[in-house]
């Protein structure tokens, strides 16, 4: 249970600090890039002292982990643009349903109606939350963003799940390492096309900002993983989601002095149901 709190307050923490640090100066995907570079200097770190030999399983794992998490941001964005980041949010965050469907169908992970009462409160709450959007804001919806956005994020969230149940627990920092320096290449490639397109440049205030990024958002994904380790999945992604939104809704009140509508106030309170149903 441990894994699991840590999990949330290091998820919660990626959002704080790139609300705190703005969307950086100059690239788009400057940010990004310093976040998986940091990542992957951790990943180098957690290597040291264990054997250099990499696993097919770890390289596959880390490569369809790199590509899905950069394919579910560029989904995020382009989405952003059509339908709004309201709509969009809520769509990324029910990502969560793939790794749910994947644990229950493929890896067969049994389910009770009080656990199942708690996932579908969780996803409830979180329709609540992210459901400020109005007709004049949505007039332009794409059903194929939304959708590619709910797939993208959610695969890139799956992985985890899929190298616990076919990967070494050995393994972990070689996976890590192949995951980011797999996202790091290819936003690379996408900052130097959206520098050829645009003419901005990734500076050095994205770097550090990534790097300020980097830090909780490696120790986000150990520690999903390590909560994957010991607890069923039905309980680590819902828990993982609503706890993490309800961290950054108390804390961004205090931080950023936003105010907690009534909306949110009740998606607050459907929070706190569905963690308690979901530990039942």
């Amino acid at each position: 249970m441990l894994y699991l709190i840590l999990a949330i307050a290091a998820s919660a923490a990626v959002t704080l600090v790139l609300r705190a640090v703005g969307n950086g100066a100059g690239n788009r995907y400057g940010v990004l890039l310093g976040n998986y570079l940091t990542c992957v200097i951790l990943a180098l770190m957690q290597c040291l002292g264990k054997p250099a030999q990499i696993q097919a399983v770890a390289v596959l794992c880390g490569l369809c982990g790199g590509i899905l998490f950069v394919l579910g941001l560029v989904m995020m964005q382009r989405s952003i643009q059509v339908n709004g980041a309201s709509l969009t949010g809520a769509f990324s965050k029910l990502g969560l349903l793939v790794p749910l469907a994947l644990s229950v169908l493929i890896f067969r992970e049994s389910v009770s109606w009080i656990r199942l009462a708690g996932i579908v409160t969780a996803v409830a709450a979180i329709l609540v939350i992210h459901s400020d959007f109005s007709p004049a804001k949505t007039h332009r919806v794409s059903t194929p963003l939304l959708l590619g956005t709910l797939l993208g994020c959610g695969s890139g969230d799956a992985m985890a799940k899929i190298f616990e149940e076919v990967g070494s627990q050995a393994q972990e920092p070689q996976y890590f390492l192949i995951l980011f320096l797999c996202a790091s290449l290819i936003t690379f490639g996408l900052s130097r096309f959206e520098t050829r397109k645009t003419g901005a440049r990734i500076t050095s205030r994205d770097i550090l900002s990534g790097i300020l990024v980097g830090i909780p958002n490696y120790a986000s994904a150990y520690l999903l993983l390590g909560a994957l380790n010991r607890l069923p999945a039905l309980l680590v992604y819902p828990a993982v989601s609503a706890g993490t939104l309800l961290v950054i809704l108390i804390l961004s009140s205090i931080l950023f002095q936003e105010q907690l509508t009534r909306r949110m106030l009740g998606g607050v309170c459907m929070i706190l149901a569905a963690l308690v149903l979901l530990n039942l």
